[in-house]
């Protein structure tokens, strides 16, 4: 129970896009694009993210872009599953990345633009969640079924409530480091050829503490030398409730077992005694008392005196006959076998509670969790920019896959699902980013963008519930999309405004759909504006709004031999405000 609920918790912190972009990627990232959101075409520094084929249209001299944007996100997941507090019960994440920089660099000369970029291309935020998630709270909330009333005649352990303490932090953060080399064919073609470094991090702590529940119970039967444990409704520690349960059946074991050998020793006893009687009866002397059978000689004092005290144990007359006592005997031996019998079922049952308790107690103590994950990876960039009759501008950017793997480099680890030195996948996909712009008037300026992420043939290291490697392949249906427009106006030559629109398509298929990795389809809207402080200095604003679709999920979550159907509701939404400086240097 708390080895999964920890590694939930990785897995919910683990990479994903923040705001803009598909389902691994950041392609928010700078002010100008969260004023307008199409700037796949652009001609501005931030072309060394979005269009870094096009930087050789900058003036000769050195460029420099500083961008900064501040990203909040709320998460909500419903889930009826019908053992949990409150039916259905909604869980909230909130997930922020107060800063999450962008800082662009490029040197023009002549036909040749040297670019260096640094951002957060993947993840970028801290998630906190007070309440948990579903997946971490159902198999807590399981211990009621498992503890409680089985019928109106079975009360189990009088489980009906459980509480526990989820507590974890995290952040994920990819950041790349980008350089490129721009090269002007002629004033109608740029071609762009760079390379990315990503540094991957995943950081996180969690914590389980004091799951509880409130039997109402007391052992039985009582067990000579042990008291019983009582439980009165109130809450206790269902690992302290377990051990209780476990000593209790243990010491029941024992002395159950004790006595199934007291039995054993009683039957083999009378068994004994049965065959001597046989032999004396079938000597013809079944109608003699083993007093007279002793004064004929045919047995000793003593073998008299062992007759007779096993007769007196049976509760029967040392006067009774000898053929008589043969079936006082064997009836004896046949109820003290079956005793032990008895008794070693007794013992068994005891024993089989006494582990299943012991694993509860094992499953449901305080665990904690100290993890980083590291990894590198790098990407080949290639672009091309267009210029068509010295107004339209039409750029292609190509990003190959981003292989990634991650180290454990882990600290404190009560779960042994974190080995030191492990490794797992998590690649960022290969990206088509197309876009156009055209100067509709002298003032107004419009810009489309489509950005096409190649989903199916990464590795996002998603495991099933055994841990077992599931391919991207067998959880995505289509790969991921999104399409931008926007528009910019030029009030005067020192300020215009912008505003945007993107929709983005998810093709993740249901199975891939969790509380703690999901993705959906969205609309975004974007408005902003820029300031030339000077000829030299622009300063970019902007602020951003996205809407998510919501998605459901029906699936069954396995109790015991049961399987219960549940039905999972998932929404979210982010916003976000960015400044930006981009500076000139030079002619």
């Amino acid at each position: 129970m708390k080895k999964n609920l920890l590694l939930a918790i990785s897995f919910a912190i683990a990479s994903s896009s923040l705001l803009a972009g598909g389902i691994m990627t950041n392609t928010n990232q700078s002010a100008a694009y969260a004023r307008m959101l199409a700037r796949n075409a652009t001609l501005g520094i931030d072309a060394v993210y979005y269009n870094p084929a096009g930087l050789t249209k900058l003036g000769n001299g050195f460029h420099l872009s500083l961008n900064n944007q501040s990203i909040f996100q709320t998460k909500d997941v419903i889930n009826d599953y019908k053992y949990l507090n409150g039916t259905p019960t909604t869980y909230t994440g909130i997930v922020e990345a107060p800063v999450f920089p962008g800082v662009y660099a490029a040197y023009k000369m002549d036909k040749l633009a040297f670019s260096f970029g640094f951002n957060p291309v993947g993840g970028g935020g801290g998630a906190q969640y007070d309440t948990g998630l579903p997946s971490f709270e159902m198999p807590i909330s399981d211990l009621v079924p498992m503890l409680g009333p089985k019928s109106a005649t079975d009360p189990g352990f009088g489980v009906t409530k459980y509480s526990a303490g989820i507590n974890f932090e995290g952040t994920s953060v990819y950041f790349g480091y980008q350089f490129g080399v721009s090269y002007e064919i002629n004033p109608s073609i740029s071609l762009f050829a760079g390379l990315r470094a990503v540094s991957a991090e995943n950081t996180y702590k969690g914590t389980i503490t004091d799951i509880m529940v409130n039997p109402t119970y007391t052992a039985a039967p009582a067990i000579p030398g042990f008291t019983s444990p009582t439980f009165n409704g109130s809450f206790v520690r269902a690992d302290k409730f377990a051990t209780d349960m476990k000593d209790y059946y243990t010491a029941g074991s024992t002395y159950y077992a004790g006595v199934s050998t007291y039995y054993a020793g009683v039957a083999t006893q009378y068994n004994t005694a049965a065959a001597g009687a046989g032999s004396l009866t079938a000597a013809g002397l079944g109608a003699y008392t083993f007093a007279q059978a002793q004064a004929a000689g045919a047995i000793t004092a003593t073998q008299q005196a062992q007759f007779e005290g096993a007769l007196t144990a049976a509760g029967q007359p040392v006067s009774t006959p000898i053929a008589q006592a043969q079936v006082v005997y064997t009836t004896t031996a046949g109820q003290a076998s079956a005793g032990s019998t008895q008794a070693a079922a007794g013992s068994a049952q005891m024993a089989g509670g006494a582990t299943q308790m012991g694993v509860l107690a094992g499953k449901t103590g305080n665990a904690e969790v100290d993890v980083v994950q590291k990894g590198t990876g790098y990407t080949p960039i290639f672009g091309a920019n267009l210029t068509i009759a010295e107004k339209l501008t039409l750029a292609i950017k190509y990003e190959m896959i981003t292989k990634i793997e991650l180290k454990n480099e882990t600290k404190i680890d009560e779960t042994g699902k974190f080995p030191n030195g492990a490794t797992s996948r998590a690649d960022m996909p290969a990206m088509l980013a197309i876009g156009a712009s055209y100067p509709v008037t002298k003032k107004l300026n419009a810009s489309l963008g489509f950005n096409y992420y190649f989903d199916k043939t990464a590795d996002y290291g998603k495991t099933d519930n055994l841990g077992n490697h599931i391919d991207n392949s067998d959880l995505i249906d289509k790969n991921y999309f999104e399409l931008a427009v926007g528009l910019e106006y030029n009030f005067t030559e020192k300020f215009l405004l912008s505003t945007g629109f993107l929709t983005s398509q998810t093709g993740v298929s249901k199975e891939y759909q969790t509380d703690l990795s999901y993705s959906l389809s969205s609309n975004t809207a974007a408005f902003g504006g820029q300031y030339k402080i000077s000829p030299a200095i622009g300063l970019n604003l902007g602020g951003v709004y996205t809407m998510y679709a919501e998605d459901e999920k029906p699936f069954t979550h396995q109790l015991g031999t049961s399987f219960i159907p549940v039905t999972e509701n998932y929404s979210k939404s982010t916003w976000l405000v960015a400044v930006g400086l981009d500076i000139k240097i030079g002619k």
